[in-house]
């Protein structure tokens, strides 16, 4: 009997009672929370993952400068573009590696075989990733108003906040695209190769300006060049006229992402289930 009421209240349990008794909100909506409590228990996950683009805008953005009004200046610029860098990165590793780990786990198999709608699954990949971006860019917002005295309009920090979290949307479907092409073993290795010199080449570490001529051309075929951009425009560094043409950039990446992760997971379906 203890066996049987422990399985019942099981999150999976739950699952299954609400996709079978419940709204289609209410599974979506219950799918979204237990992916957001298995990654908080995941400290080897979320500590490198928040910390990581964290440490990046201490040392060069709050440490490095210096210089009263420049210092400040630096740190609102990088409190930007490391942000950037970071909801990038929580959006390839969440959704690429998690997605591949779990395929070769067999867990999506389990999943299909559950009255969960498939959709379900992904939905939760995706708001989860928003919600940890959202987690890292209000610390990287506190660290950089306390020990960088970044000075912005409220409606600033409305806009950079909303900036990186919803511009990390073309980034889910980059790593949902990654997921089902990569393997379990190698997708993390793919995601760093894609990564760093993507962020490096969008001018996320230092301004795309400064990077050779031949490059800064490059630099705008890059969807993490038009985030920054965007991130810039709400911190008041770049200017607003340009915003458009960024959110047209990253809904044509977003679009091609999502087709090509479509189309890797029809693929990968049509392996597994014939």
């Amino acid at each position: 009997m203890s066996t049987m009421a422990t399985a019942a209240s099981s999150p999976s349990s739950e699952l299954l009672a609400t996709s079978r008794n419940q709204s289609p909100l209410r599974v979506y909506v219950t799918e979204a929370k237990y992916e957001i409590i298995k990654q908080m228990r995941i400290p080897a996950f979320m500590i490198p993952t928040i910390g990581f683009p964290i440490m990046f805008y201490v040392l060069f953005g709050l440490v490095m400068p210096s210089g009263g009004n420049n210092a400040r200046a630096a740190a609102t610029y990088m409190l930007a573009t490391y942000g950037a860098f970071g909801v990038i990165g929580i959006s390839l590793f969440a959704l690429g590696v998690g997605v591949a780990v779990e395929r070769g786990q067999g867990w999506l198999a389990v999943k299909r075989a559950s009255p969960l709608p498939v959709s379900a699954y992904f939905t939760a990949k995706y708001v989860t990733t928003l919600v940890i971006s959202t987690v890292l860019m209000l610390l990287m917002c506190i660290i950089g108003a306390v020990f960088g005295h970044v000075r912005m309009l409220p409606s600033q920090w409305i806009a950079l906040l909303a900036t990186e979290t919803l511009g990390a949307i073309p980034f889910c479907a980059m790593g949902l695209a990654v997921g089902y092409l990569a393997g379990p073993n190698s997708a993390a290795a793919i995601v760093n190769v894609i990564y760093l010199p993507m962020a490096f080449f969008s001018g996320l570490f230092i301004p795309a300006e400064m990077l050779p001529r031949f490059l800064q051309g490059f630099a705008v075929a890059l969807p993490p060049y038009h985030l920054g951009r965007l991130a810039l425009d709400a911190v008041g560094v770049e200017p607003a006229s340009h915003a458009p043409g960024h959110i047209v950039a990253l809904l044509g990446f977003g679009a091609l992402f999502t087709i090509v992760a479509l189309i890797a997971y029809r693929r990968d379906d049509g392996k597994t289930y014939g």
